[in-house]
């Protein structure tokens, strides 16, 4: 056995399992200090802080004599409150001398339910902030077409259009902003020169240029047929089974006549070209009326032959951005999850810890900024997940709050005893059948 040969695969397993536990962690360690800091406020002592579960790796206790801790296997945390039976907050004894008050369960309706809520609430801030972060510090398209960076690749090299340049018009057609711009790359056929009216140093110019959108791979997604064949982003696709193409929608067009046969790529890459053979797969893709469609893709969204240039939004702006992200995802994810328990789309779309810890890997070798994004999306899933109404999950202990609220007492021990049993044998479920997706599903 080549043991040599095999390091490279356990480097990139142990990278992907690193990428997974830092994800985990960071948005654990954020769900569940939303717990203990709106606990603390509503004066309901927290005896437990802990990343992980199993063996304690170290720990220390704060003044308040609160134990924070890191265990041995980091695939969760908890916060165990005064009088919690165990980490998922079931009663049990608070000991004698020690105030009811202060206990998660002698704590007040109001208080236990602000405390259980702000666990999932914590988790669509984290997600907010890192959207607003992200454009904050990357920017936004500004609302004209105006050239950023021109890319190095053999399509641009004899272009007249220079960084800094504001399109007025492609092939004598008005683009007044950035919609009708790409409106009309849409609809014009490909070309190799294309004729763009400028405004350059406060004078209008006609400057001849490249096909802006050709067959170029801006991200390649993970768990793709793009990224499991080798492709990889600034990848210039040159012909499909033979045949030169020269825009993306013509790569587009072709994998959806291919109907999942494999098709054969010639690509260029860093002045070099090679061929890959890859197969299309079916996936189902939300539509603007809110449902989902299925679709050959590769897994690769396009990108331009210039990056447009961008703006630096304001903290408010950038806030409204991340908020508007952050309802897309849930939305979404939501609306996904009706058509897969409706039958309407795959429930191969569901994936459990191997399938979102690869993800993760890929994530974060495509560079730091792709890694943020990935953690403010998996922080909005958590977040959701964790508000459906199933024991166990804070959303089941909501449902044990509205029915007290309305019944003037909790549920008895015996029933919380029953139910936390069902609620943990659903997730077991759902986990074992995610699992299986990961392993089966293409």
């Amino acid at each position: 056995m080549d043991i040599l040969g095999l390091l490279p695969g356990f480097g990139n397993l142990a990278f992907t399992i690193a990428a997974f536990v830092v994800a985990l962690s960071v948005i654990v360690a954020v769900h569940e200090y939303g717990h203990y800091i709106v606990g603390r406020w509503s004066g309901i002592e927290a005896e437990v802080f802990s990343i992980g579960f199993g063996p304690v790796l170290f720990s220390r206790v704060d003044r308040r004599g609160t134990r924070w801790q890191v265990a041995a296997l980091p695939f969760g945390g908890y916060v165990k409150f005064l009088g919690d039976g165990d980490a998922a907050s079931v009663r049990g004894r608070a000991g004698a001398g020690v105030d009811p008050r202060s206990t998660m369960h002698g704590a007040p309706l109001w208080a236990r339910s602000a405390t259980v809520a702000a666990g999932p609430l914590f988790n669509f801030a984290l997600s907010i902030l890192v959207f607003a972060g992200y454009f904050m510090v990357g920017g936004v398209a500004v609302d004209r077409p105006v050239v950023g960076t021109l890319k190095d690749l053999p399509t641009v090299a004899a272009t007249e259009l220079r960084p800094g340049d504001t399109i007025l018009a492609v092939d004598g057609t008005d683009t007044p902003d950035t919609a009708s711009f790409m409106r009309v790359i849409d609809e014009m056929p490909p070309q190799d020169i294309v004729r763009y009216t400028v405004e350059r140093d406060g004078t209008l110019r006609e400057v001849s240029g490249p096909y802006p959108f050709p067959p170029l791979a801006g991200t390649v997604q993970p768990q793709s047929a793009a990224r499991d064949a080798g492709l990889a982003p600034g990848d210039l696709v040159l012909s499909v089974d033979g045949t030169p193409i020269a825009a993306f929608r013509e790569l587009r067009e072709r994998v959806a006549e291919s109907g999942g046969t494999p098709v054969q790529l010639e690509v260029w890459r860093a002045g070099e070209t090679f061929e890959i053979t890859v197969a299309a797969r079916a996936q189902d893709l939300p539509t603007a009326d809110g449902g989902f469609e299925q679709r050959w893709l590769l897994g690769v969204t396009g990108a331009m032959v210039f990056d447009t240039e961008t703006r630096r939004p304001g903290p408010l702006e950038a806030l409204g951005i991340g908020v508007e992200r952050t309802v897309f995802i849930a939305r979404t994810s939501l609306s996904g999850l009706y058509h897969m328990i409706t039958g309407a789309i795959s429930s191969c779309n569901l994936r459990g810890p191997i399938g979102i810890a690869e993800t993760s890997g890929a994530m974060a070798s495509d560079g730091l900024a792709s890694f943020i994004w990935f953690i403010a999306v998996l922080s909005t899933a958590v977040g959701l997940i964790n508000l459906f109404p199933v024991p166990v999950l804070d959303g089941g202990h909501l449902v044990f709050h509205a029915y007290e609220a309305i019944t003037g007492r909790p549920p008895s021990d015996r029933a919380l005893q029953l139910l936390m049993a069902v609620g943990l044998a659903m997730i077991l479920t759902l986990m074992v059948f995610a699992i299986g997706n990961d392993l089966f599903c293409p």
